[in-house]
């Protein structure tokens, strides 16, 4: 890996405002996101699902970019951010809009989604709407099911106020002794191995919650029980370790998870008819600001609704989609077929499990591959993929896997593939210190009939996760090509060995070469540009954020080059400014499928050049991991995927588009894009 000469980061002779906020951008994403929610053109269930993906979202957001500018705050060295707010301001500022899409994603359940479903024979009920029947079957699942693994914590002189983990579902009572009146305080937290909404009956649904508030009584028997309120608290759970000085990667990993439900506390939801004395209460016990306290409309904890989007009604869901497996027909010989030609995979249209899946499933039996080298930064509870390293390993196969066992909240579960492959016999490593190994590659070494070996290699923009292959679109790239071969294969040199930095081929990589090639490429088309040659620039990928790639498209905007952005979720590039960006569009695509491929297309003087890979436009992208994009060879693909950008910036396309202000639009009407091409692949 290569250091191109340094481009600063910083262009001094743009306006100091370019740059919009990082937060209240991704904030703005999670709005689309609620927007899909609030779609009556969108089969019920599917909206369902789209509350739960709100508020796990804004859990995530909380949990670590809100964390982390508390932690800037608390070690008394607030920088200010890109934009040129304090992180004070900047906290203030997205405290009110989190506010606002919180009251609102809690108050469109209440009021809008919840009588829908009550019309589908769906019902969220409350303790108070049951049937008496209901509530005796109720009583009797709590006996049963519940109380035994409840414990009510009272506070008191001998007993002090209990720690509240992160993400948890509480009970905040209070209750009194009728024998001398004394009042006292206690917590009761909801189980979270329980399901989060209980079958009271055939479609009705009561929180757990509700049936544990309605039980009290035999919590606290011989005390009167006043009046019960629901909270939840969310920490900081963003992971801090320094490699530098850890021996041994995976045991501080695991003491680190632990650790992580202590975290400080950067949210407290509170039901808005919670008694103001037991607010008080909570907020003095936990220590926390009036700021970080969201009133909100009951039931808290949205992101349980996953269940009720998972109830079997086909009516009220998307229509079944049966992925394409035409590219790679089962019949056809698929190494005869990569050896022939270049495969582009687009998923979920075309199948993941009839070509990387299977790709990795024939090597590991195949007698003729003799090394199978895999990274893997997220995978499934139960992954073909592991099991078919595992049975190669079992085979005899030199097998290499990197596990990143830092991939944000999958730690655990990466642990514990990571410890089943080393079980097995496979070579498995933790990539780079410092560095996470996010880039998607897989290589199969195999001898052919002469007696040479030829490299088989899969280049992907998406994890290897069956699940998510067929809820995430993205791109790969499967080639003989002996350069991507040599190229794929000094990666892994370098992520489990001392080798030294390499020139690539046909790969740029991060932390040393992506950065500075895609900023030469930029400058580049500037220079067509001025030349009187084809010049333009289209880019799609789920976040931009880096400032350097974004002073690089300033740049290109005022030298007149076209710059076309179809991005999912962040961006802090103003398009549409006069005399800085009025040749930049910014497009998203949000629906169905999560838009997670990334593209770029340099028009390189007519002769398009093309990259897909792993990195989006961002600092931990670009700085602190281990990214690959590689060059796409061949007319055909390189048009697919030009045709598939252009398509999403289309005006006839259904997308939401960016102002200069931060904001977003959608048009009414439009072609759904992802609907299109499931019709295409059908």
């Amino acid at each position: 890996m290569t250091n191109s000469d340094p481009v600063p980061l910083v262009d001094a002779g743009l306006p100091p405002d370019r740059f919009l906020d990082r937060e209240e951008s991704w904030l703005r994403f999670n709005g689309r996101v609620l927007r899909l929610a609030q779609s009556p053109e969108l089969p019920l269930l599917e909206r369902v699902r789209f509350l739960s993906i709100f508020s796990n979202n804004l859990d995530e957001f909380f949990m670590v970019r809100v964390a982390g500018l508390m932690r800037r705050l608390a070690t008394g060295l607030p920088v200010r951010t890109s934009s040129g707010r304090s992180p004070h301001a900047l906290l203030g500022r997205i405290a009110g809009l989190a506010h606002q899409l919180s009251i609102e994603h809690a108050e469109y359940f209440r009021d809008e989604i919840a009588p829908l479903l009550a019309k589908e024979d769906i019902a969220i009920v409350r303790w108070a709407d049951l049937e008496d029947t209901e509530r005796a079957r109720m009583q009797e699942l709590f006996r049963t099911r519940v109380y035994p693994v409840l414990t009510p914590l009272v506070v008191d002189p001998a007993h002090p106020f209990p720690y509240i983990s992160g993400q948890s579902l509480n009970l905040a009572v209070q209750v009194r002794d009728p024998r001398n009146g004394t009042t006292r305080f206690a917590r009761v937290k909801v189980p979270p191995l329980l399901p989060r909404f209980i079958a009271v009956a055939p479609g009705r649904f009561a929180p757990l919650e509700d049936v544990i508030a309605a039980n009290l009584a035999q919590l606290f028997p011989g005390m009167d029980v006043l009046a019960h309120h629901t909270f939840r608290v969310t920490r900081n759970q963003d992971l801090e370790i320094d490699e530098d000085i850890t021996e041994n990667l995976l045991q501080t990993l695991e003491r680190e998870l632990l650790r992580r439900r202590f975290g400080p506390v950067v949210r407290l939801e509170v039901e808005d008819t919670i008694d103001p004395r037991v607010l008080d209460r909570l907020t003095a016990e936990l220590g926390v600001d009036d700021e970080v306290v969201y009133r909100l409309p009951g039931p808290l904890d949205l992101a349980g609704l996953d269940a009720i989007a998972n109830i079997d009604r086909a009516d009220l869901k998307y229509p079944r989609f049966r992925p394409s497996e035409q590219v790679l027909p089962p019949e056809a010989d698929l190494f005869a077929v990569m050896r022939d030609r270049d495969v582009l995979l687009h998923h979920p249209y075309d199948s993941f499990t009839a070509s990387v899946e299977r790709l990795i499933e024939e090597a590991a039996a195949d007698p003729k591959v003799l090394a199978i080298k895999q990274t893997l930064y997220r995978t499934s509870g139960k992954s073909p993929i592991v099991d078919a390293l595992i049975s190669a390993a079992a085979a005899g196969k030199q097998v290499v896997v990197v596990v990143e066992i830092k991939a944000r909240f999958d730690e655990q579960a990466n642990i514990d593939w990571a410890q089943k492959l080393e079980r097995a016999g496979c070579h498995v490593m933790y990539g780079i210190v410092g560095l996470k190994t996010h880039c998607k590659l897989s290589l199969v070494v195999r001898q052919e009939a002469d007696g040479t070996l030829l490299r088989y290699t899969h280049v992907g923009t998406g994890n290897y996760h069956p699940t998510t292959a067929r809820l995430y679109e993205d791109f790969g790239l499967l080639t003989t090509d002996p350069e991507v071969g040599e190229d794929v294969n000094a990666v892994f040199n370098h992520l489990t060995g001392y080798s030294r930095d390499v020139d690539y081929h046909r790969l740029l990589a991060a932390p040393h070469s992506l950065r500075p090639g895609l900023i030469e490429r930029i400058e580049r088309e500037i220079e067509n540009h001025k030349a009187g040659l084809p010049a333009r620039l289209r880019f799609k990928c789920n976040s931009l954020t880096d400032e350097g790639i974004v002073d690089a498209l300033y740049r290109a905007s005022q030298a007149g080059v076209p710059v076309d952005l179809l991005l999912r979720g962040i961006c802090v590039l103003r398009p549409g400014v006069p005399g800085l960006s009025e040749n930049i569009r910014v497009r998203s695509v949000l629906g169905r499928f999560l838009e997670h491929s990334r593209v770029y297309v340099f028009e390189n003087g007519g002769d398009p050049e093309v990259w897909l890979g792993s990195a989006d436009l961002m600092h931990r992208n670009l700085d602190r991991r281990v990214e690959v994009l590689v060059r796409v060879h061949g007319d055909a693909h390189r048009a697919q995927l030009t045709s598939l950008l252009d398509r999403g910036m289309d005006d006839g396309t259904r997308t939401w588009r960016l102002g200069p202000l931060g904001l977003w639009s959608r048009p009414r009407g439009g072609a759904d894009l992802q609907e299109q091409l499931m019709q295409e692949h059908r």
